[in-house]
C-alpha cells in the first residue's frame, strides 16, 4: 500500500544530517580543536573508516530511503538501517577494543575533561543515540501508517462516491384499523355488547 511521502521526510532528513556529521567530524573536527588521538585534520586511518565513515554512510543511505519512502516496506527498511548505523556509532568504540589494544583505535579524546566528554558524545554516543531514536520513531510511524492510510482511503471514497439511492419497492398494503363503536353512556354500552347465547 502506498503511503504519503511526508511520513518519513523529517526523520530521514535528520538522519542524513547526523550521518554526514558522524562520517566527517573526525576529519574536520581538528579545525576547531575537537578531536581524538591526533589533532590534525583529514587524518585517515582504517579505524576511522570502520567507526565513523562506514556507519555515517549507512546512516545517510537510511535517511535517503526514509526521505523518499512511499511504501511500508521501504520505510521500515530505512528505519532499521538507521537503527543499525546508530547502534554501531554507539557501541563501535567499545567493540573496537577487541581488535586494538591500548587506549582505543582512534586514540583518547583530547584537551580538558569537559571537551573530552563533548567529543565522546559528538563523535559516537550522542550521534548514535539520536540516530537510533529517529530510526525507531520512523519504524513506528511506518508500521502504524497502513491502518491510518486505509481509514483515510475509506473516508475519501465515502466523500467522493455518492450513495446509491434506494429504489422504492412494492408498497406494503396498509392495514385497516378496526373501529369500535363509541360508547354513548352506560345504557348504550350495554346495548352494544354482544349477547352470549
Amino acid at each position: 500500500m502506498r503511503i504519503a511521502r511526508s511520513t518519513g521526510r523529517l526523520s530521514g532528513a535528520a538522519i542524513v544530517l547526523l550521518g554526514i556529521w558522524g562520517a566527517l567530524i573526525p576529519f574536520v573536527g581538528p579545525y576547531f580543536d575537537y578531536s581524538f588521538g591526533v589533532n590534525s585534520s583529514w587524518h585517515y586511518t582504517s579505524d576511522r573508516l570502520w567507526l565513523s565513515i562506514l556507519p555515517g554512510v549507512v546512516a545517510v543511505l537510511a535517511g535517503v530511503v526514509l526521505f523518499f519512502a512511499t511504501t511500508r516496506v521501504s520505510g521500515i527498511l530505512g528505519g532499521w538501517l538507521a537503527i543499525l548505523a546508530g547502534a554501531w556509532f554507539a557501541v563501535g568504540p567499545a567493540v573496537s577494543l577487541t581488535w586494538e589494544h591500548g587506549q582505543g583505535p582512534i586514540g583518547p579524546p583530547l584537551f580538558g575533561t569537559t571537551r573530552q566528554a563533548l567529543e565522546l558524545i559528538g563523535y559516537f554516543y550522542g550521534v548514535g543515540a539520536l540516530i537510533v531514536a529517529l530510526g525507531a520513531f520512523a519504524v513506528g510511524r511506518f508500521s502504524a501508517r497502513p491502518g491510518v492510510a486505509a481509514e483515510e482511503a475509506i473516508a475519501r471514497a465515502a466523500r467522493t462516491e455518492p450513495l446509491a439511492r434506494a429504489e422504492p419497492g412494492p408498497a406494503a398494503p396498509r392495514r385497516r384499523r378496526l373501529r369500535l363503536p363509541r360508547r354513548r353512556g352506560a345504557g348504550a354500552a350495554r346495548e352494544d355488547r354482544p349477547v352470549a347465547r
